[in-house]
């Protein structure tokens, strides 16, 4: 039994430019160091 309530799972928006939700996935596991900027020009 845990002593805290389950974390809810947060919504992933799809990606601006192509407009997927996968392709944001993607650019969320290539970032380093939190630059989205520099893994969405990959």
């Amino acid at each position: 039994m845990p002593r805290r309530r389950e974390v809810p799972k947060r919504e992933v928006l799809a990606d601006p430019k192509f407009g997927s939700v996968e392709i944001t996935k993607f650019i969320n596991v290539i970032m380093l160091d939190g630059k989205k900027a520099v893994a969405e020009r990959i």
